[in-house]
Formats: structure tokens, sequence, C-alpha cells
């Protein structure tokens, strides 16, 4: 036991839960990644506690404030203004006969015993109302040298829940911690088990793993068991480019460009999943020189699938799809700009210039002087911007009721104003109603 009355901030509204609860006569304790949150100073997205109440107990200490959220294994939900704390009796685990659940559960009234069946370390550390620290496994010394450890031993972890495999590379990539060695061999040995996992359990993981300071550097050093879950990359991993512009293979070159770009689930997937058609795409010239025509295409198929089978949602998917097949299309004039401003739109046209530009850090330094090419193309787009020209239906001059009082009807009208909208783009015909409405004469 360790006092730190310092550093572990506990908001009223948990408390109050833990005041509750003791006064009643029963133990409770914040547990697991709050705790671990606070000693970080980080601010926890969730506060849980572990009690010695049984559900029941728990229930008739809160009354309406308690919600029956998993009563089977001893949760209940106490819901204040201020937030939700998830309450669970202490218990132990029985058997995980799905790589992912316990069978059944059994209520203990040892914290210790509790404490015993989390997975890592810095998530098996509890904390009570004065702040005193519970540390069976030395999860506090972990959390101060960085370091991710199983609790026990590391091949049953892992294969009591798979889904810890992934966590675990999340965590190293989010907290920017090492993996204990003998942790890191289990979880790559273990790495099959990730097929019983649900697909949309796996993404969430992913999403948050890529989003992570050291997503390139995890994934660097544990390919074998993110590929696991995402096959998908390791025909990338060695893949020798040979190519002037590449001084690394395909899987290394991704892991740069992932780290040159905004930690945003958009960006980071898009960035995956850009290059990967180009093992299938790659062809050698006489000289021996490698190229990769049409990758983009490709990368965006291979994409769609691995979205379609982890259940992105539909426009994520197509924002993502969109941006991996245009990643490597080169813009020159105003009137390129006011294409892709009319294709994406002007966020999504940013987001594809990020890429572009983080492709380019991913590749020898001597041909990233791309990014001045790419400075002048964001430049033409904030004057285009800024001189408010059209590149959008919504901003033509006329509208489909001005075409409807000139006699069109039917799919006519539309194919009409995107005909208008073209000339509009391309410079070769004003955006001006009288000059719009002209032109529509002309055409019947």
């Amino acid at each position: 036991m360790q006092e730190n009355r310092k550093e572990l901030t506990i908001p009223a509204y948990v408390q109050e839960t833990l005041q509750a609860l003791e006064k009643a006569g029963h133990q409770a304790y914040c547990v697991g990644g709050c705790v671990r949150d606070s000693l970080l100073g980080r601010v926890p997205e969730d506060w849980d506690v572990t009690t010695s109440a049984l559900p029941e107990e728990t229930m008739a200490v809160f009354g309406e404030k308690a919600v029956p959220t998993g009563l089977k294994h001893g949760t209940v939900t106490v819901c204040w203004p201020e937030g939700k704390v998830e309450t669970t009796t202490f218990r132990r685990d029985g058997a995980y006969t799905d790589h992912r659940h316990p069978a059944q559960v059994t209520f203990t009234a040892s914290l210790t015993e509790d404490l015993t069946r989390r997975d890592f370390t810095v998530n098996a550390m509890a904390a009570d109302l004065r702040g005193t620290l519970y540390d069976p496994f030395g999860g506090r010394a972990d959390l101060e040298t960085g370091i991710l450890r199983c609790v026990g031993q590391p091949e049953r972890r892992f294969s009591e829940d798979a889904l810890r495999i992934l966590r675990c590379l999340r965590f190293a990539s989010v907290l920017g911690f090492a993996i204990e060695p003998a942790t890191g061999a289990a979880l790559t040995d273990c790495r099959e088990l990730l097929r019983d996992i649900a697909p949309e359990r796996i993404c969430e993981e992913l999403t948050k793993l890529l989003c992570g300071p050291d997503a390139a550097a995890v994934l660097r050093q544990y390919p074998e068991a993110a590929g696991a879950a995402l096959p998908e990359i390791l025909p990338m991993v060695g893949f020798d480019q040979r190519n002037p512009h590449h001084c690394y293979d395909v899987w290394e070159h991704t892991l740069h460009a992932l780290d040159a770009i905004r930690p945003e689930p958009l960006l980071r997937w898009a960035m995956l999943f850009h290059d990967m058609g180009k093992p299938e795409c790659f062809a050698l010239d006489r000289r021996g020189v490698g190229h990769f025509m049409g990758h983009g295409v490709v990368s965006r198929r291979i994409a769609d699938g691995v979205m379609n089978r982890l259940r992105f949602g539909h426009a994520a998917k197509e924002r993502i799809g969109e941006l991996v097949e245009w990643h490597d299309h080169r813009v020159e004039t105003e009137k390129g700009v006011r294409r892709m401003l009319n294709h994406f739109g002007e966020t999504d046209f940013r987001n594809l210039l990020a890429i572009q530009r983080a492709d380019n850090m991913g590749q020898a330094e001597e041909f990233r002087y791309r990014q001045k090419d790419i400075d002048r193309v964001e430049s033409m787009l904030n004057r285009e911007l800024e001189k408010g020209n059209c590149f959008s239906l919504k901003q033509l001059a006329v509208n489909g009721n001005d075409l409807l009082a000139l006699g069109l009807s039917g799919p006519e009208v539309g194919q009409t104003l995107q005909n208008l909208l073209n000339q509009v783009i391309d410079g070769t015909l004003p955006n001006r109603r009288d000059a719009l409405l002209a032109a529509v004469q002309k055409m019947q």
C-alpha cells in the first residue's frame, strides 16, 4: 500500500460514489484506467469503481441513480448529473471459452483477487477515497518507467481475452510505453487468437492505436501481431520498391508517412491504406526500376475490403477510399484546383494535400522538393476561396427552378446544371445568371 494523496485527483461525483458505499459498510475503490491516467496527469475518460458490495446492495445504496447494466457480471452504473460511474463487485473470472469473455464470474470479498484478473499491471491498481493506492503487482513502478507488463502469465492473459493483444499495442502507442519482453513475445505468439474477436472491437482498438503518438514505432516492432488483425499490411513488410524516390520498403515508407500526418482517424487510416496496392502493381522497367501504375485504385479496392470487414460507417468508408484513390493525383492549375474542390469540397481537398505532404516526407530526402509544389497548390486553393469562385452546384447562379421555368424537365435538369457548372469551373462561362440562362437557351 502506498500513500498518493497529492497526485490522484478524484472528481466530486466519484467521491460521492465511494462515500456512499463506505457509509453503507462496503469497501470501494477507483480502479483500472482511471487510476492509471490520473497518476499520469491525464484526464480519465471514464471512472470505474470496484466494491465489496454485491450488485443488489449497490442498487439499494443508490436507488434511482443505479442502472443494472450487467448484474450477471456484478456491474451497476451509478448516474450522476456530472457523469456515470461503472461500479462492479470484486470478482474472480471463470474460464474464457471464446477468448473474449468469461463464461461465468464468482464474486469475492478480496480486492487483490479482483486485481489479479486484470490485464496489465498499470491497470491493476486501485485507490480509495483517501487517495491510498493499492498496488499488489508493481503497477506504479511500471507506470513510472513506462513499461507494459501483463499481470501474471502473459500467455494466459492473452488467451483469456485476445483483444488484450491489441489493447497492449494501443496502450504502447498512446502512452509511449515499452512492452516488457515476455509480454511482447506472448502477444506475438498468441496473435492468431485475434481471429475470434468481433471486427467492430478490432476496428476500435486499431483506430486508437493509429492515432497514438507512437503508432509507427509500435507497428514497426510488432507487424506480425498487427497483421493478424489486419493481414493486408503483411505484403508491404519488407517489399523493396526498387525506385530512387524511395529509400524505404513499402511498409517502412507507410510508417514514416503515418508519423508525418495529424493523428486523426480519417487521415491515419488513409495513410495506412494508401500504398497497400503497391505489391500487387509492382513492375520493373528495362533499367530495373520499380513502378506501381494504378496503385491508388488497387489500394482503394483493398482498403474497401478492410473497411467492409471492420464495419466502417458508409460516410467514413467513402471519404477514406477517395483519399486513398486520389493520393497520387497532381494538381497544376487553378482550373484543376476548382475541379478538386468540386470533387472533394474544401475540407477533404485540404486532407488530400496533407496526405500528399506526408507521403512525400516518407520518400528519399532528395525528392522532398515536392513540398514546394504542394505549397503552391495550397496557395491556389486559398486564392480560389478568397475570390469566392464557383466550384459547386450550390454556388451556381442558377438552380433547378430556373431551368424548369425554361421548359426543362426530369434528368435533363440535373445534367444541364452539371454541364453549366463544368463550364464555369473551366472558365469558359461566367457564373452570372444572365449568361447561364442564355447558355441554356442556346443548348435547346
